[in-house]
């Protein structure tokens, strides 16, 4: 009888180490309260000397079942897969992610459509000088003050005009901060290209604060109609834009009668074709 509990036992102790390794404590402490429970039976019911052999097969079986405690409590300790921890779940981790500096950069803002800079005008004291008046016009819409007789040794200028918008250039950074004047030259009948590309350079030197000095030679109509010749050659500022720089203000010493007026991109950059432009 005794054999045949005790064997019963252990097949159901291997059952729940097996099967429910969370209850192994539960069983663990069943098993304990069963064995003396079967031991005061057997006392019960015979008046043999069972005390030490009850007391025997919980020693027998006490160790077992801690062992069996041991490696169940092992076992749920240290979880055999990531879904059972906890800290296993996506939400558990620590974001190591940095932030895109390029998302997180301003985006630079948009030119307005329409801006003509606050400048002073003078007409050219001379018939030869229109490049020193159109330089000069011009650097004082960047809010730089000087005359026409000043510009007239860094551009190299004479009786005979200036040269190119190469001269422009060099005259017009030595009077503003940072040279940031370049020279665009238009060699022969400009194209699509060149006029946007005139078009992006009018819009960004007149946003910055800037105004342009355009080479032209020929004709050219304004847009209320006006015509403007000069078969020689001439210097004119552009200081102000509209339609997001497909129409430009063009300061022109040349008569002070008209000192100023509006003419397409498109033409200007005809009238400036062999020549070219200080943007």
């Amino acid at each position: 009888m005794e054999e045949h509990v005790k064997h019963r036992m252990k097949r159901q102790l291997r059952r729940v180490v097996t099967e429910h390794p969370y209850r192994i404590v539960a069983g663990s402490a069943a098993a304990l309260v069963l064995a003396g429970g079967v031991g005061t039976a057997i006392a019960a019911s015979d008046n043999s000397p069972v005390r030490q052999e009850k007391t025997a097969a919980v020693a027998e079986l006490g160790p077992r079942l801690g062992e069996a405690a041991s490696r169940a409590e092992a076992r749920i300790a240290t979880p055999t897969s990531p879904s059972a921890s906890p800290s296993a779940s996506p939400t558990a981790k620590a974001s190591t992610a940095t932030a895109d500096p390029d998302l997180t950069k301003k985006a630079k803002p948009k030119p307005p459509s329409t801006k003509v800079l606050d400048y002073t005008y003078e007409a050219q004291t001379a018939y030869w000088n229109c490049g020193p008046a159109a330089v000069r016009n011009a650097l004082s819409a960047s809010g730089v003050e000087t005359t026409q007789d000043a510009m007239v040794a860094p551009l190299n200028a004479g009786e005979n005009g200036t040269n190119s918008a190469e001269d422009t250039t060099r005259g017009l950074n030595q009077m503003v901060k940072g040279s940031p004047y370049r020279t665009h030259m238009i060699p022969g009948p400009p194209t699509p290209a060149q006029m946007d590309q005139l078009q992006a350079d009018v819009v960004k030197a007149i946003t910055d604060g800037r105004g342009v000095v355009a080479n032209i030679v020929g004709s050219a109509t304004d847009t209320d109609g006006g015509w403007h010749s000069f078969p020689g050659g001439h210097y004119i500022a552009v200081v102000g834009y509209k339609n997001d720089g497909r129409t430009v203000r063009i300061a022109d010493s040349a008569d002070p009668s008209l000192p100023a007026y509006w003419m397409t991109t498109i033409d200007l950059a005809n009238w400036m074709a062999t020549r070219g432009y200080s943007a």
